[in-house]
């Protein structure tokens, strides 16, 4: 019996040993699958987006950078008869949390006329010689269509509570896309055609009514690091209504908020 207990204690006791010289294993390692743009969801190709246009930082950067924007250029809006009136602009913007409490003016300087187009809390108005007035529909609907159907409504989606999925996923001139819709909480429809190796913005597309708007995108640079098109095209079921150039862009000036008011401090 004596021999027995000695035997398993010995057993017991090497078997201790043994456990505390043996170094624990290292968990293995998930092998990450590498990103491939063919079978990526909505959300990793609006996110790569993300990080195309804000830089590493993405969302967080383009937040921080771009909580001002002060842009000026010039845009050629075209009649139906073919003739083109080029008009100088200012855009002013103080970043909101979301598109709908953002803060924006246009001043547009035309060669007999200067007037400024403003979005704030909510509402659409101008201000011509220091006086307020209720622009015409056709120019209340241009300038919502300009704040909801651009490239933010696909960089801030969450941040807007928007929807977006993929429609499509096509081959156009030799360049691989695909087209996320996003849907506004107002069911705004806006489609991006993204491309699947830039994840730049190429053209994005809306209708209203029975006209089908498409606005392309060119000429691409970074400014502050983050990406910004110089030059856009408007199309009004495939006629050129409009086309834009940026002269100069900036971020993170400081603005007088006094200019989004419809009445300012004297």
């Amino acid at each position: 019996m004596l021999l027995v207990i000695f035997a398993f204690a010995s057993f017991a006791f090497s078997q201790e040993g043994k456990q505390a010289t043996e170094k624990p294993k290292k968990p293995k390692k998930e092998k990450q699958q590498p990103f491939n743009a063919k079978t990526a969801t909505a959300e990793q190709i609006v996110e790569a987006c993300i990080v195309i246009y804000g830089g590493l930082g993405g969302r967080e950067t383009l937040k921080q950078i771009r909580r001002t924007s002060v842009e000026f250029g010039k845009v050629s809006f075209v009649k139906d008869d073919g003739t083109s009136t080029q008009v100088n602009y200012e855009k002013r913007i103080l970043r909101g949390d979301s598109l709908d409490t953002e803060r924006l003016r246009i001043d547009r300087e035309y060669p007999d006329a200067k007037y400024a187009l403003v979005y704030n809390d909510k509402k659409i108005f101008g201000i011509y010689n220091e006086t307020i007035f209720v622009p015409d529909d056709e120019t209340m609907r241009a300038f919502d269509s300009q704040m909801w159907h651009g490239i933010d409504a696909l960089l801030r989606y969450i941040e807007n509570g928007s929807k977006i999925e993929i429609t499509s996923r096509d081959k156009t001139m030799g360049v691989d896309y695909a087209t996320i819709e996003v849907t506004d909480k107002q069911n705004r429809k806006t489609r991006f055609f993204v491309s699947t190796k830039t994840f730049r913005v190429i053209r994005l597309e809306y209708q209203e009514g029975d006209v089908k708007y498409f606005r392309k995108f060119y000429d691409y640079r970074y400014a502050q690091g983050t990406l910004v098109p110089y030059r856009t095209t408007l199309f009004a079921n495939d006629k050129l209504i409009e086309e834009a150039n940026v002269s100069t862009i900036t971020f993170g000036q400081k603005l007088d908020e006094s200019i989004f008011q419809q009445v300012r401090n004297s």
